[in-house]
């Protein structure tokens, strides 16, 4: 018969309390709605135990910062890496919390208390100068796009992002006057990644025709046919850029004409 190994969150007090009462504080269990309290002179500390870091561990936790500062969470030591990303943004939302981390590893004859980090103002200000660039990245994204074309919460489904409108913007160049350097698209407003963007080719929707030249593929033409917004709105901003054009060489013509023969506006 296989023997039931389930820990139990009562595994984890007498790590915990030994740990503390190591560091001279006097511990008691269960005080009041407190899974463990250590006090030592005017100073109170309290931990709340489980298995898991859950959501109800961490209301516990912001409840029990109503009567102090000093708030700590204990946790089996996680199976996953503590390198992991989904460690870090565990980490992450507790130190936002200012609550303690502590771990425990029930080792077989000597278990191992871990405090990750103490409670502590979380430091909001530095936060967001370390996002900085994420913020600008994202900032970018969203000027790049010009329509909603994604339903938020998708998972595993393919988005339109403003790389992609920006190859889409290009494909459309490509389709109305045919091959075409980096640099006559980029007079189209195709922007400044439009030689990387040909040159990566991260869709397969150009191919080089000769040097510094490019033009559309089948699979290019296809996909055009599969966001019709995004091409109308395209192919007016080309037409608006010939217009321009074409305004610009008509009074330049008209300029020429008005000047004494010879010289040149």
């Amino acid at each position: 018969m296989k023997e039931n190994t389930k820990i139990e969150e009562t595994q984890l007090f007498a790590p915990v309390r030994d740990f503390f009462t190591g560091l001279g504080y006097e511990v008691h269990g269960e005080v009041g709605t407190c899974d463990l309290t250590a006090t030592k002179e005017d100073e109170l500390i309290i931990v709340e135990l489980k298995r898991n870091l859950n959501l109800d561990l961490l209301l516990q936790g912001a409840k029990r910062q109503r009567l102090t500062s000093q708030v700590y969470i204990a946790i089996l030591k996680p199976k996953y890496s503590i390198y992991s990303k989904k460690w870090k943004d565990r980490c992450y939302l507790v130190r936002r919390l200012e609550l303690g981390l502590i771990t425990v590893a029930l080792l077989p004859g000597q278990p191992r208390v871990e405090v990750v980090f103490h409670p502590g103002p979380f430091d909001q200000a530095r936060s967001k100068r370390g996002s900085r660039r994420k913020k600008s990245r994202l900032q970018q994204e969203i000027a790049g796009r010009h329509g909603n074309y994604n339903t938020g919460g998708s998972v595993g489904q393919k988005i339109m992002t403003a790389y992609k409108e920006n190859a889409l913007h290009i494909a459309c160049c490509l389709q109305k006057y045919g091959p075409l350097s980096p640099k006559a698209l980029q007079q189209l407003g195709t922007g400044p990644k439009t030689a990387s963007i040909l040159q990566k080719n991260f869709y397969g929707w150009f191919h080089r025709v000769a040097r510094g030249s490019y033009q559309l593929t089948s699979e290019g033409r296809d996909q055009l046919s599969k966001y019709p917004e995004l091409v109308a709105y395209y192919a007016s901003l080309i037409q608006a850029k010939f217009d321009q054009g074409a305004e610009a060489e008509k009074k330049a013509e008209t300029l020429e004409d008005a000047l004494p023969d010879g010289r040149k506006p």
